[in-house]
């Protein structure tokens, strides 16, 4: 079994997706949200994008993670940019990645629904948006429409991740 990240913009429903898929695999949940630095998290609670720089620290932690589970977990990480996909696909040979493909409406009204229990600031969605480099054709790389009821999204994740495995 190869390592799967759950990757989106905030507010595409990667952690419940990662969830489910974990559980249904038997593999590791790592949520990538618990990685960030405190300043990170600070800047993000106060609507501050953050920048390359900012992630660099995280993707290493999460590059780590990665090789420190050969036989396989379920990440989940906003993979924004091909250059962080990279570096996490350098980290775990045959990663697999679930893009979780949502509009800027339905994101910024989930963030906004959930505001008082999560630190990621809804006035951010735009600038998720405006990094995110579609992945849609990338090796590896299976989209789905975050909309989908989260048991279903699971079930075509489940079945993607068979298929690859047969030779």
């Amino acid at each position: 079994m190869h390592s799967i990240v759950i990757m989106g913009v905030a507010g595409c429903g990667k952690s419940s997706l990662a969830t489910l898929v974990a559980r249904s695999s038997g593999l590791k949940l790592v949520e990538g949200d618990d990685h960030h630095s405190p300043a990170s998290r600070d800047k993000m609670r106060q609507g501050i994008a953050l920048t390359d720089a900012d992630r660099e620290g995280w993707l290493a932690t999460l590059s780590e993670l990665l090789r420190a589970q050969p036989e396989g977990v379920v990440l989940t990480c906003s993979a924004l940019k091909r250059t962080y996909r990279e570096r996490l696909r350098q980290a775990a040979p045959g990663l697999r990645f679930v893009f979780l493909d949502i509009s800027r409406a339905e994101a910024q009204a989930r963030v906004s629904a959930r505001a008082p229990s999560h630190f990621f600031s809804s006035s951010l969605v735009d600038s998720q948006f405006a990094t995110l480099e579609n992945p849609s054709g990338e090796t590896g790389v299976l989209r789905l429409d975050a909309l989908a009821p989260p048991e279903q999204l699971q079930h075509q994740v489940s079945a993607w991740l068979r298929a690859k495995e047969t030779p």
